[in-house]
């Protein structure tokens, strides 16, 4: 391929679809000019999903900026925009009462849309397609390929396919691919593996704060009446998170009475005993939520891990022969709560350095990084910029996170100067260093109903993961002694939580011995294991093609 994508998100989707256009335009003109035009160029978009937006997910409210530029008139061609936004509310939550609080400038939401990422994204991959894009789901990146001393980036492999627990091929085994390529773009989402394995290699984050993350946790219920109206907004922060974990939740409104509602939970915490999962359980027990669902229905589930460090952990953009764009470069503005928009911009920057590559011929760093200066010059650079230490506020807690940005925000971004950041993981207290150790009761008063209250097993099925059970485990733990003993002794085995899962159980067996099991077939690609162990031993590679979540209308 001249162009290969490793990814079928927004940010990949819009940077196929316009080059395709760049590539027409300039054609065009390079027939009435007499200039020579660029003629077959092939692009291709791998995806490990079975179905274009199968695992993407986010809350989610719109800004249209960037969607306007790919696609001017994307009302009328028909976008899966679920409402304008209309009524916003933000709270503030004690355990069984609500405060109304003055909504922060950032979170002004006028002008934007709640969507489904996963609806707009199938839109997207549809426009692809219909321009004459290459897209192949089911095709998870496995390794990149490099050539040379320099280690210049000439494409991906992809996973094989048929191989049964024990690595041995069953009988319809078919290898994995080698897709070579002028400009490979990694667009593979959060914590994307092969962007991870490259950054390492290549040392693209030596001028970078380490990663941070935050897992979201979601469902959609459906309504028997209008109480809530498409379009309609609500943030709320404070319980049931503590003083010291980031957070907040959102509930939007959705056509067809649909509420789609979730917590995010900031995966910097102290307390080795939290489980998102469970916050989000608690989080509908509140009064002023558990009314507003009341004679409704649970019909999806989903989690997902989101970068949230901002400015300061955006790694090096582009390097021999290839590009990071999306949320796998953390462009997530996280005071806003947005990132889609960011993430379509990116993608069309990408394309515009892309043609200016094949035009030249040249796809040395030295070309492709104009892509690193259009981020920084384009209004990516300057959200980003402006809320740089907006997660970086809270890791002394809430209040002093909500004083600092209030500080950011009369100031216009320019003060506070650049405070410091730690990789989420470091946060986590041992047990010894907690009073009380675990907080084994933080969870003793939440019984699952299956009505409102939901537990993870449950909540999978509601995400419609599946994995042949016959493959390799694609969670892979380096050294499960480590869980067996230190772990169990310093940390109480936050596996057990973290995971929104339930895919990591210590499983007690004869003569006192434990073990660690892991239910891989759970596995809803959220990455938060791959984050958040302490011990950094959990790599999150791709399964087979095709398995895990199918996030319909999330």
């Amino acid at each position: 391929m001249d162009v290969l994508l490793v990814g079928a998100g927004p940010a990949n989707l819009a940077c196929a679809l316009h080059l395709t256009n760049l590539l027409s335009s300039h054609n065009e003109k390079a027939k009435q000019t007499g200039a020579k035009p660029l003629d077959e160029i092939s692009i291709a978009v791998i995806e490990k999903a079975a179905e274009i937006g199968a695992h993407q997910l986010s809350g989610a409210v719109l800004d249209p900026v960037s969607l306007r530029e790919l696609i001017p008139d994307f009302e009328a061609e028909g976008a899966p925009l679920e409402a304008p936004v209309g009524s916003e509310k933000v709270y503030f939550l004690t355990e069984t009462r609500r405060f109304s609080l003055p909504i922060p400038p950032p979170l002004h939401n006028h002008g934007n849309y709640v969507v489904s990422l996963n609806k707009l994204v199938r839109w997207l991959g549809e426009k692809c397609e219909a321009a004459g894009v290459n897209i192949f789901p089911e095709f998870p990146g496995a390794e990149m390929l490099y050539e040379g001393d320099n280690n210049r980036v000439t494409g991906v492999r992809t996973g094989d396919k048929g191989v049964d627990k024990n690595g041995m091929p069953k009988p319809n085994f078919e290898p994995g691919v080698d897709i070579l390529a002028k400009v490979t773009v990694l667009g593979e989402g959060v914590r994307g593996s092969l962007t991870k394995q490259m950054v390492r290699r290549l040392n693209l984050d030596s001028d970078s704060d380490p990663q941070v993350y935050s897992v979201g946790i979601k469902e959609l219920w459906e309504m028997p009446d209008d109480r809530f109206p498409a379009g309609s907004v609500i943030h709320t922060l404070g319980w049931p998170l503590d003083p010291h974990t980031f957070g907040g939740s959102w509930v939007y409104g959705m056509r067809d009475r649909i509420i789609d509602l979730g917590l995010v939970v900031g995966l910097d915490y102290r307390d080795p005993s939290i489980d998102p999962h469970h916050e989000f359980q608690r989080f509908k027990t509140h009064p002023e939520i558990k009314r507003l669902l009341e004679g409704g229905k649970m019909v999806r589930y989903g989690a997902k891990a989101m970068p949230v460090g901002g400015w300061y952990t955006l790694p090096k953009l582009t390097y021999d022969g290839v590009m990071i764009i999306g949320d796998s470069a953390a462009m997530l503005n996280g005071e806003r709560l947005k990132g889609i928009h960011l993430a379509i911009k990116a993608g069309m920057l990408a394309a515009e350095t892309i043609l200016d590559a094949l035009i030249a011929g040249d796809f040395s760093k030295w070309k492709l990084c104009d892509f690193d200066a259009k981020i920084r010059k384009s209004y990516i650079g300057s959200e980003l910029y402006k809320s740089r230490n907006f997660h970086q506020s809270f890791d002394r807690g809430r209040t002093w996170g909500i004083v600092l940005n209030g500080i950011s925000t009369l100031t216009g971004g320019r003060l506070p100067k650049r405070l410091p950041i730690k990789a989420g993981p470091e946060h986590m207290q041992k047990v010894t260093e907690r009073p009380g150790g675990l907080d084994g009761n933080r969870y003793v008063d939440l019984r699952y109903d299956d009505k409102l209250t939901f537990a993870k097993l449950t909540d999978v099925y509601y995400s419609s993961t599946e994995h042949d059970e016959d493959q390799p485990v694609h969670l892979k733990v380096a050294d499960t002694n480590i869980c067996v003993d230190r772990c169990t002794r310093e940390y109480g085995n936050p596996c057990q939580n973290f995971c929104p899962a339930n895919v990591y159980e210590m499983v007690e067996e004869k003569e006192g011995n434990r073990r660690l099991q892991i239910n891989f077939s759970n596995c809803v690609h959220c990455k938060t294991c791959d984050i958040m162990d302490p011990y950094q031993i959990i790599d999150w590679v791709p399964p087979e093609g095709g398995g895990g979540p199918n996030y319909r209308n999330m």
